[in-house]
């Protein structure tokens, strides 16, 4: 009898361990791999400041965009893109629309981003004074007086089309699970198509709050900033003044940027202070704005003195949704 239960203790023993193996080689199989996404999403804000200067007259603003993207494998995205935003230019160009693609490498923490940017302004018309009513630049810049030609008060004057491109290198890196610190690189041969090169450099940093901060309620909070600067070279003879006929140098600039955001599921709120420590004249000479005022605010490159708020301080508040179609859509 003893030797019977052995038996049948051994025997379900064995069928045990065969069941579990069995269940372990049909398992469920790991998700496949899926190379195409696509991101999208679109934002409603205040202001549109880009590196600290408005440029929508710090006037609300929408945007919208979307991305496809192909991830060769887990540490390597290639990506295409398009984004729009409203903006108030002193050509009367109403709209920015944006034709972007890269490549994305990640090693570890260590997330890296090249590609080319195209800024792109429609709808553009001539911008000059009644100074010097006939400009005669090569290209598409020429504002001839006509009834097209847009005459400023302020005495400014911007081309009719103002689009250019930007090559960019940007790093990521992630300390933990609350730090990230960032690197960011863009340089063009024509900021604004003024004839004047422009390089821009950054460094970022970023904190994300615990997830728990907020219980279950699925509330994400992050304090993020950047410090900047804007490298600018000379123009063309289009925006030469008296003193500089052939074009001006472009004064180099410090912006910099400090917030808080509250996130919650795709949506972001973002809250946040941006400056810059242009000069009102300077910045008058660099944004062309059609709302500058004033005769105190000389500078060598800004002889008629009007000044801009265009580069000063700014509030910004922006609702933002972002989504993937593999994450959000499936």
């Amino acid at each position: 009898m003893k030797k019977v239960a052995l038996l049948a203790t051994a025997l379900a023993m064995v069928s045990s361990s065969a069941f579990a193996a069995d269940l372990a080689l049909k398992a469920p199989p790991a998700p496949a791999f899926e190379p195409w996404d696509v991101a999208f999403g679109g934002a409603l804000m205040n202001d549109y400041i880009f590196r600290g200067i408005t440029q929508s007259n710090h006037q609300p603003s929408v945007a919208g965009y979307v991305e496809p993207r192909y991830n060769v494998n887990k540490d390597l995205q290639l990506y295409i893109g398009t984004s729009a935003e409203s903006i108030s230019f002193a050509n009367r160009a109403a709209a920015e629309v944006d034709v972007y693609g890269g490549i994305r490498p990640t090693f570890g923490p260590a997330a890296f981003d090249f590609g080319v940017w195209g800024y792109l302004y429609p709808g553009g018309s001539c911008a000059d004074n009644v100074i010097n009513p006939v400009t005669l630049v090569p290209g598409g810049g020429v504002c001839p007086v006509s009834t097209s030609t847009i005459f400023l008060a302020d005495g400014n004057v911007m081309k009719k089309d103002v689009s250019f491109f930007e090559v960019y290198g940007k790093l990521n890196y992630t300390i933990n699970d609350g730090w990230a610190v960032g690197l960011n690189e863009y340089y063009t041969p024509s900021f604004l198509n003024s004839g004047a090169w422009g390089d821009y450099a950054s460094i970022t940093g970023k904190y994300t709050a615990p997830s728990a901060l907020f219980g279950s309620s699925g509330v994400g909070m992050y304090v993020s900033g950047e410090f900047g600067r804007q490298f600018l070279g000379t123009t063309d003879a289009f925006y030469g003044v008296p003193a500089f006929p052939a074009g001006i140098k472009y004064a180099d600039y410090n912006t910099w940027n400090v917030g808080i955001g509250f996130t919650y599921k795709v949506f972001t709120l973002d809250l946040r202070y941006s400056d810059t420590d242009l000069s009102k004249g300077n910045c008058n000479a660099f944004t062309s704005a059609f709302n500058a005022s004033g005769t105190t605010n000389v500078t060598p490159i800004n002889p008629s003195g009007a000044g801009s708020n265009w580069c000063g301080a700014a509030g910004v508040a922006k609702l933002s949704f972002d989504l993937t179609a593999l994450t959000n859509l499936k």
